[in-house]
């Protein structure tokens, strides 16, 4: 009989701890993907569990102070970003301004060459300048995406044909593939747009040979080309903000990540893979 008393209370005990374990668990769940400052709290009296609810609390706190000093040092990068670009673009167009008036002036043969130069170092800046804005516009707007239903054939045709003239010179041919049917997608079709931009300008950049773009019935766009200028580790960071390759001196490194941020914003998903020289880059918009 008394061996039956012990193992019903040995089986109450395993009870409470399972059921104190189930509460750590939930709990913990919980308070990872809440902003709630409340912290874990279990029903049974058990000093090891309890114990453990401590340990993990305390890392809950190191873990909330971390996260709000990451929170904190974002928002404020994003707004130097904002106002760094904002600043940069008043002289700057005040400097292609008074270029302008230069170029009309009677100059000597070294001196158009130098102007030359200036202009080109100028509009270098310019653009450079312009994606920082941008990526700071979509980084702080709190304003969601306007859907409607967007033709995926019609809308990379009209980019690629936009492109037609860079990619031509950067002696860049490409060759499409897509379905004879629509693929449509609710989604906005100017960020799309951007979205198509930015990768057709990566291929621009880092292409050694055409470009294969393909769009499935699955509503997966793919953007493939040969280069020996990447690593595996380097397309690994191809959507980091600001990452630029070692040879990429005239990018901010903002148009993957760009891309990526609207690509989520329209819930769809973007990745990079890089296998025997190839770059491929893939956009997927589900059902």
């Amino acid at each position: 009989m008394l061996w039956l008393c012990i193992i019903f209370m040995l089986l109450i005990k395993i009870h409470l701890l399972q059921k104190s374990a189930r509460e750590i668990e939930r709990a913990f769940s919980e308070k990872l993907i809440t902003h709630s400052n409340t912290l874990i709290d279990i029903s049974s009296n058990d000093k090891y569990m309890r114990r453990l609810a401590n340990t993990i609390n305390n890392q809950l706190r190191i873990l909330r102070r971390e996260r709000q000093k990451f929170q904190q040092g974002d928002l404020e990068l994003k707004n130097a970003v904002t106002n760094i670009s904002h600043d940069l673009r008043t002289p700057l167009t005040a400097i292609c301004g008074y270029l302008d008036l230069l170029e009309k002036e009677e100059k000597t043969e070294a001196a158009n060459r130098y102007v030359h130069i200036i202009r080109n170092r100028t509009e270098l800046l310019s653009q450079l300048t312009g994606e920082l804005f941008r990526y700071s516009v979509i980084l702080t707007s709190e304003e969601p995406l306007k859907t409607e239903p967007v033709v995926l054939n019609h809308l990379l045709e009209e980019s690629i044909s936009s492109f037609y003239t860079v990619l031509k010179e950067s002696n860049i041919t490409p060759y499409i593939t897509m379905p004879d049917e629509k693929i449509i997608r609710c989604l906005d079709s100017a960020a799309l747009a951007r979205v198509f931009s930015n990768l057709l300008n990566n291929a621009v950049k880092y292409s050694e040979g055409n470009l294969y773009i393909t769009l499935t019935k699955a509503g997966e766009v793919y953007f493939k080309n040969p280069t020996t200028k990447l690593t595996e580790t380097q397309v690994g960071k191809l959507f980091d903000r600001f990452y630029t390759v070692s040879d990429a001196r005239n990018s901010t490194g903002l148009g993957l990540s760009i891309a990526k941020n609207l690509v989520e914003k329209m819930g769809g998903k973007i990745s990079a893979s890089y296998k025997q020289n190839v770059l491929s880059i893939c956009i997927s918009f589900g059902e």
